[in-house]
């Protein structure tokens, strides 16, 4: 049986996070492995959660961030001889075929084409073992410490293939959804190419719950079924991964309503601009809170210059996250306006 509690990971930082709780699964016999946050805070105090093993196409979350951040989108150029390397699930892209590197990623990400994974890797990178070591370079570079990827697509490997584990997942996830770009491919139902092919996404909670704003999908006999997805509801926002899992739509559904019904964001500061005693500062991004929705949490705001920095001090019961804004000298005094 699984029992869930709630957990706060805020830690005192200088970025412009906002201070962020989460449901976490304590795991004892289930079987899933799963986990749950807010805008990119993770929880680490999870039992199972650097449980090491096969995640399947869950990987080409990846890939997708690496073509997104290294590569053009809307440039058209030709599918070349390395197509003729996929296997596995496919698009029935072909050699010589014109397509841009946006076409592919909604093929990785809707579809799950192996195709599309071998030809982003290509031309992105050149090969796809150069690909592969930006792909680890990147899981390195924001904290996925139990994570070793060995090609673009996710596929079973002699000597392991795509090694990772549920918390690291949700890490890569929280970092991807902070792309728009990504956000908008990997919430997209369906997207039509040019040369009219439509794709529908494989990702069914999109279609069956509302809330869903995301997701990737993957199977392989040496990892089972692996699901990774995003929910968004009143401004709480909930990932799910799990590796394993059976009746794994049904479950991810259940746990991003239980989030949904215990959770709450309050508003500390709007974005936007604001002069405190005749300096003013610009916030880029509205600062949030999550809280119990039962009251159970203690907040406290503090605000004082540090320098020329105004910085803003959120805590919630003993988790603090600290916010600094540069400021600069204002014609007029003055409280917030």
């Amino acid at each position: 049986m699984c029992t869930y509690t709630f957990v706060g990971d805020v830690n005192e930082t200088k970025s412009l996070y906002p201070a962020v709780y989460s449901i976490t699964a304590e795991l004892d016999s289930c079987g899933k492995l799963c986990r749950y946050e807010r805008s990119g805070q993770y929880d680490r105090r999870r039992k199972n959660k650097d449980d090491k093993q096969s995640v399947a196409s869950i990987s080409k979350i990846m890939t997708a961030v690496i073509a997104i951040e290294h590569g053009k989108l809307d440039e058209a150029f030709t599918v070349d001889e390395e197509i003729n390397k996929a296997y596995g699930s496919s698009v029935y892209l072909k050699q010589g075929q014109t397509v841009t590197l946006r076409d592919l990623l909604y093929a990785l990400m809707l579809r799950s084409g192996n195709d599309a994974a071998v030809e982003i890797a290509k031309h992105v990178s050149g090969s796809q073992e150069a690909f592969v070591e930006a792909m680890n370079q990147k899981a390195a570079e924001i904290g996925m410490s139990n994570t070793t990827f060995s090609n673009p697509s996710g596929l079973d490997e002699e000597d392991g293939g795509n090694i990772s584990t549920a918390n690291d997942m949700a890490i890569l996830m929280s970092y991807a959804m902070k792309n728009k770009e990504f956000r908008t491919i990997t919430g997209s139902k369906y997207y039509t190419t040019d040369w009219n092919m439509r794709w529908k996404n494989k990702n069914r909670l999109l279609f069956d719950y509302p809330f869903t704003i995301g997701g990737k999908t993957g199977f392989t006999k040496k990892a089972g079924r692996t699901l990774v997805t995003a929910a968004e509801h009143d401004g709480v926002e909930s990932i799910v991964v799990t590796l394993r899992e059976g009746d794994d739509f049904a479950f991810h559904e259940q746990k991003h309503t239980e989030v949904f019904q215990k959770l709450d964001v309050v508003t500390i500061m709007k974005k936007g601009s604001y002069t405190v005693n005749g300096r003013t500062f610009q916030v880029p991004e509205t600062v949030k809170v999550t809280l119990h929705k039962d009251g159970s949490d203690k907040l406290r705001v503090k605000t004082h210059y540090d320098h020329k920095d105004f910085v803003v001090e959120v805590q919630k019961n003993k988790d603090v996250s600290v916010y600094s804004f540069a400021s600069k000298r204002a014609r007029g005094g003055g409280l917030f306006s």
